[in-house]
């Protein structure tokens, strides 16, 4: 296989990049551990080896001969990878470079506690354990936008960390879109009745070895490999991590009631596992290895999530398997299954939202997020602003902070600009699955058959084998001849839900 850095200054590049790569790679498994196995008191010393890490990979980017490095390669003659390699480390330092060593210890540290401090208050439904965290956390997201320096508005200095290039006036109309022609869409399926509000195996219990054993089942059917590159745990709120190209573990909740929550986030964080996965090897310790951006790795995500996941043929596909395990399911079938997976009402918790309402959830957050960050709005003003909106949006007020304010564990890791990424891939999904069934024509009969192999391949050629060779907004006009378009996941849910 050819080699894709051949240049030599981009060589010596990737020689002391190696250093920062590994100390990369142990955050990952850190914050993993953190997530999934950490006993509670180990959060006094591992926020703090965290904070120093984070320090150390900092002066390592910044590190003279590095930087010089990686300026005299900007004057070569360069392919496409060593571009994207110049590219991505040119931000790296950016950032790196603005932000104080003191500023980035501290914020790794108030991060690994106010984790710890959000499990506590989601699980003992009191806000106020969490508020002080929270303010600190504006507060420093507040300092970093400054740092980072903006154009228009210091929320654009956030959403770019996530989404290279984009800004608020990105967002805006794609927002005011969604806000306009979603309210009618909603009202028109409940009106109809086709897609149940309720359905009653939200309320069936399961045994949670049975249900592991049902998800083992579907990652098998997808190709996930369990055991060689992959594994599946448990943690309060699922995700998904890369520590390499050989090493992408995902994680998910058992409730013990409602099995599709378990489920359906297995099938989500598996679409975000397999654009890792399948990244060009070339590319691994180099800073183009792993996606691009967050908004293309929802797109990966609710892809399989949305458009094969809550898909009739998927519903037939699993049936098998569902009925095997849990004995509940011989009352029901796999149409059933499918309406089950497709009840469309007003709900509290945004990873539980179906399709109709998702975007709402993520409107409310930005909305947030933006007062937070540009019109300083306090922690206290918080819960009670986040009620209001879920009710002018949803016409549902939360009833505890647990299903409202504490429901995601974002802001406690200080992600603030993180949220509109979710929206970004919802609609990007519903896209993908335009292009993808014109070019494979049979593409759902090859779901119901469990025939995954060819999809995978169309998204490995399309995104994932790019991994962040090009920015996010030019891998789209590559790939897709163009941008993000509200319009595909309207006519999607349209033609899903009112035929």
């Amino acid at each position: 296989m050819e080699e894709v850095f051949q240049n030599e200054v981009i060589k010596q590049i990737l020689l002391k990049y190696r250093t920062i790569w590994a100390i990369g790679h142990a955050q990952s498994v850190l914050g993993w551990d953190m997530e999934v196995n950490m006993p509670k008191e180990g959060i006094t010393e591992r926020s703090v080896a965290q904070g120093e890490l984070s320090v150390l990979n900092q002066k390592l980017i910044l590190d003279e001969k590095f930087v010089e490095l990686v300026e005299k390669a900007e004057g070569e003659e360069l392919n496409d990878y060593e571009e994207g390699v110049v590219r991505v480390l040119k931000r790296s330092i950016k950032i790196a470079k603005a932000f104080p060593p003191e500023f980035v210890r501290e914020m790794s540290e108030v991060r690994s506690k106010a984790t710890m401090a959000w499990a506590e208050a989601k699980q003992k439904n009191d806000f106020k354990l969490f508020e002080p965290y929270l303010d600190k956390i504006i507060e420093l997201s507040r300092k970093a936008a400054d740092y980072l320096g903006y154009d228009e508005y210091p929320y654009d200095a956030l959403l770019d960390l996530y989404e290279e290039g984009l800004r608020t006036r990105d967002l805006d109309p794609i927002f005011e879109k969604l806000e306009k022609e979603l309210k009618p869409i909603l009202d028109k399926i409940l009106e109809e009745g086709k897609f149940p509000k309720e359905h009653p195996l939200e309320k069936e219990k399961y045994d949670i070895e049975a249900m592991k054993k049902v998800n083992l089942e579907i990652l098998k059917l997808f190709g996930y490999p369990i055991g060689t590159r992959g594994r599946l745990d448990v943690s309060p709120h699922p995700f998904t991590t890369e520590f390499g190209i050989k090493d992408v573990r995902i994680t998910t909740r058992y409730e013990g009631f409602d099995f599709k929550r378990t489920l359906l986030a297995v099938v989500h964080e598996f679409g975000h596992a397999l654009y890792e996965l399948q990244q060009d090897e070339r590319f691994m310790f180099s800073p183009i290895a792993g996606g691009v951006s967050l908004g293309i790795h929802e797109s990966q995500s609710r892809f399989w999530e949305n458009i094969i996941g809550r898909s009739r043929e998927f519903a037939e596909l699993v049936y098998p398997i569902l009925r095997d395990s849990l004995p509940f399911i011989s009352n029901y079938t796999p149409e059933d299954i499918y309406y089950y997976f497709n009840t469309v009402r007003p709900d509290f918790i945004r990873v539980e939202a179906d399709e109709v309402t998702y975007n709402m959830h993520i409107l409310l957050r930005y909305k947030l997020e933006k007062l937070m960050i540009n019109e300083g709005l306090n922690a206290s003003e918080v819960a009670e602003l986040w009620n209001d909106e879920m009710e002018r949006l949803l016409g549902i007020r939360p009833k505890t902070y647990s299903e409202g304010v504490l429901q995601d564990i974002h802001w406690a890791h200080a992600t603030i600009g993180y949220f509109p990424t979710y929206t970004l891939g919802t609609l990007l999904s519903a896209q993908i699955r335009t292009y993808i069934t014109k070019d494979i024509p049979d593409f759902y009969e090859k779901v119901q058959r469990g025939e995954f192999e060819p999809i995978k391949e169309w998204l490995r050629e399309k995104v994932h084998k790019y991994g962040s060779v090009y920015p996010p907004k030019e891998l789209l006009e590559r790939s897709f001849g163009e941008g993000v378009n509200p319009k595909y996941f309207i006519d999607y849910l349209k033609g899903k839900y009112l035929r």
